[in-house]
């Protein structure tokens, strides 16, 4: 398994002074969210040429499956990004060893303090954009989905363990803490949140206003209390830890 460190002690020495540019996280912000779009539009091509009349909505239910194109992508963009830095991938975790006790317990705990967000978040925009606390909008899209036996496979044991570490390091370990060293600390956490909490709009895009907007705000308490500790902690295995089974819980709720 893949443990972190402190990401400004080790990462930062690795990092030429003067190859940091905002440039870097500030066009690799919305690249994840443009990865989506495009990987579902792969998907709907694909469907298009067997003969789906609705491709791009027939392509929503595989995001678990399409969002593991969006990880590589990712991983690429910040292997090359690293690269020209004078850094490496490996320098945003730190050094690679087991998981502890520590880290369990910090994990749990973790869990514990955000996921409480994520749960009132999606209440609160539920209520305000449809009147209830109990929304399912496009069933069989963003819910109650239907794959094959292989891709709900997938989805339940390798899509999550990939997901997850890949989206703390795009926004906490890499986007956040360049930011930070190029503007302010809550600069950064705003642009940071923004792009975190509405990529989730985007996996699946439907193109529908009030499903867009609740699952954007839905997001936006939780993610901004990942930024928050990983500022106060700068350590991305707890959050990893802390991720997974929110990502599960979500295969589970959507199939």
């Amino acid at each position: 398994m893949i443990a972190a460190h402190p990401v400004t002690a080790e990462a930062a020495k690795s990092i030429r002074p003067s190859r940091l540019s905002l440039l870097g996280p500030l066009l690799f912000l919305p690249a994840r969210t443009a990865l989506m779009l495009l990987a579902q539009g792969l998907v709907g091509l694909i469907l298009l040429l067997r003969g789906s009349s609705k491709a791009w909505l027939d392509a929503a239910p595989w995001w678990t499956l399409y969002g593991t194109i969006v990880d590589i992508g990712c991983l690429a963009i910040m292997w090359k990004l690293t690269r020209m830095e004078g850094s490496s991938l490996r320098a945003l975790f730190g050094t690679v060893r087991l998981f502890t006790a520590k880290d369990l317990l910090a994990g749990i705990a973790t869990f514990a303090s955000v996921f409480p967000f994520f749960v009132f978040g999606g209440m609160l925009s539920a209520y305000w954009l449809y009147g209830s606390i109990r929304v399912d909008p496009f069933p069989g899209l963003l819910s109650h989905r239907v794959l094959p036996v292989w891709a709900v496979i997938y989805s339940r044991t390798l899509w999550w363990m990939i997901w997850s570490p890949t989206e703390e390091m795009t926004y906490n370990g890499y986007c956040l803490s360049r930011l930070r060293s190029s503007t302010t600390t809550w600069v950064a956490v705003l642009l940071v949140g923004f792009w975190w909490a509405i990529q989730h709009s985007f996996l699946p895009f439907i193109p529908d206003w009030r499903s867009f907007f609740w699952r954007f705000l839905a997001f936006v308490p939780g993610v901004i209390a990942f930024i928050l500790i990983y500022l106060r902690t700068r350590r991305l295995t707890p959050l990893i830890l802390a991720h997974w089974p929110m990502d599960i819980i979500a295969t589970i709720m959507t199939m």
